[in-house]
């Protein structure tokens, strides 16, 4: 009987040299000791490469179960350092005892190459899970940093005003702080050095930074788009967002000042990358010398010559410049060409406005009718009831004007309005008329009739009187229940 911790090649091994042994029992000690030597090496000879392979086994065993315990480790939580340190040591240890167990003790055989290739394999495994999970963990706060900067940047870069880089920084700075609190909590469990932890913390930074500046270069590409928008929503709204008409008491010539100011102001945004806090002059360059060149600094442009005429800002690096002076003023250039024409179109629509509200003739007419008009203005104080005749025929021709829309008809044009008015004139003068005699019947019929008082007379005759009134109603309601209806002629004349 064998014991259960020694290995199935040492019982193999021990069971054929007991055997040997009771064979050999009686032969001569040195032949015998010389032929079990020999039977020994050829033994071993034989075991080695099964030996080798249970090593290879126990090897490829114990490196499974340390990948499926480190793994259930890291899920657990635990700590990555800690796992990788505590899961090492244990299975190694495993392997240890599984080797010891497995030697045989003819044999001087040496474990420890085996146990080398599975610690390498260990390190090796653990390295990169370990670069894996750093990797994982770059990427998802990398994307938080995108999800959490990007929609912010777009919108405050739209929205393009003095604040605009100051807030930018503002968001960059809080939402890479929080990251970077979370990625360096996570990076303690890996017990990294600091430089390294440094590094990455640092690499997270210019991450943040750097899709601010993508940001920013994907919306100055944008930024032709953007002034134009700008400019039609400040040029054709009012400043309570309601649509303007253009009735001719705007001053066009100020609201363009105003949404070209607007329009230049989200040019020079766009300009360059501000996320270090330095002052520049950009702005104050495009307005000299686009918006406000007739000003006294432009004086100077035959010494300084054109300030745009450079590919670079004075104040910014070449790597935050996002448009150059020659890119701004071809910009401009061509802005202003495409909304020349919105411009165009409020100063019509305001001279429209302005021909349709004003029906008074020029004043040389206005002159000429009174000095013309001279001997009719005399005619009229001689004889005031022209006054009355002038005043109906005003009512007559202002309940025309009113029936016939004279002022909508023409606001097509003159030659669909005379036209329409030919057709609608006549039937609109019958109309006026046939209601004024209408009006005028009306008027008759509502006043009430009176009857006459009776003389009064006998009481006889008053009997009489009552007894015919009396006999002609009856006679009537006799009648009118046949369906005719008549008067009688004795009672008529005392109706009468």
């Amino acid at each position: 009987m064998t014991s259960p911790t020694v290995s199935p090649l040492n019982a193999i091994l021990s069971s054929w040299e007991f055997l040997y042994d009771a064979e050999a029992t009686y032969f001569d000690d040195g032949v015998r000791s010389s032929k079990r030597k020999q039977l020994e090496e050829k033994l071993l000879q034989l075991v080695q490469p099964a030996y080798q392979f249970m090593l290879g086994h126990i090897r490829s065993g114990t490196f499974n179960r340390f990948k499926e315990a480190f793994d259930s480790a890291l899920n657990e939580g635990k700590g990555f350092a800690a796992a990788a340190r505590d899961c090492t040591q244990y299975f190694m240890s495993q392997f240890n005892e599984a080797s010891a167990d497995a030697d045989i003790d003819q044999a001087n055989w040496d474990s420890s190459k085996v146990r080398d290739k599975l610690r390498r394999d260990i390190d090796a495994h653990v390295a990169a899970v370990r670069a894996a999970k750093l990797s994982e963990l770059t990427t998802m706060y990398e994307t938080k940093l995108h999800e959490a900067l990007s929609g912010p940047v777009e919108a405050l870069l739209d929205g393009a005003s003095d604040d605009t880089w100051p807030a930018i920084r503002k968001l960059l700075s809080r939402e890479t702080e929080t990251a970077v609190g979370w990625f360096s909590s996570a990076l303690s469990g890996f017990e990294m050095d600091e430089v390294t932890k440094d590094k990455m913390l640092a690499k997270l930074e210019d991450h943040a930074r750097g899709v601010v500046e993508t940001k920013a270069r994907e919306e100055a590409g944008r930024v032709l788009i953007r002034m134009k928008d700008r400019f039609s929503t400040l040029f054709s709204h009012d400043s309570d967002s309601m649509p303007r008409v253009w009735t001719g008491k705007e001053d066009i010539r100020a609201i363009t000042k105003t949404a070209r100011s607007a329009s230049l102001k989200l040019l020079s945004v766009m300009a360059a990358v501000r996320l270090d806090d330095t002052a520049d002059s950009i702005e104050n360059t495009l307005s000299l010398a686009l918006v406000d060149p007739k000003s006294g600094t432009a004086a100077n442009r035959s010494i300084t010559g054109d300030p745009l005429a450079s590919s670079s800002w004075d104040e910014i690096p070449s790597s935050k410049t996002l448009l150059t002076p020659v890119q701004c003023k071809s910009l401009w250039r061509q802005f202003k060409s495409e909304t020349e024409y919105t411009v165009s179109q409020a100063i019509a629509a305001q001279e429209a406005s302005r021909r349709n509200n004003n029906w008074l003739p020029p004043p040389w007419a206005i002159v000429a009718l009174v000095v013309l008009g001279f001997n009719e203005f005399m005619t009229l104080l001689r004889n005031p009831l022209w006054l009355g005749v002038i005043f109906v025929g005003y009512l007559l021709i202002k309940a025309l004007w009113v029936q016939l829309d004279i002022s909508g008809e023409f606001r097509n044009g003159a030659l669909p309005g005379i036209l329409s008015l030919s057709t609608k004139f006549l039937p609109t003068v019958m109309n006026l008329l046939r209601k004024l005699a209408e009006e005028g019947q009306g008027q008759a019929n509502a006043e009430p009739q009176r009857n006459p008082p009776v003389p009064a007379k006998t009481l006889r005759s008053g009997t009489n009187d009552y007894s015919d009134l009396s006999s002609t109603a009856s006679s009537e309601l006799t009648n009118s229940e046949n369906g005719t209806e008549y008067s009688s002629p004795s009672a008529r004349p005392k109706m009468q």
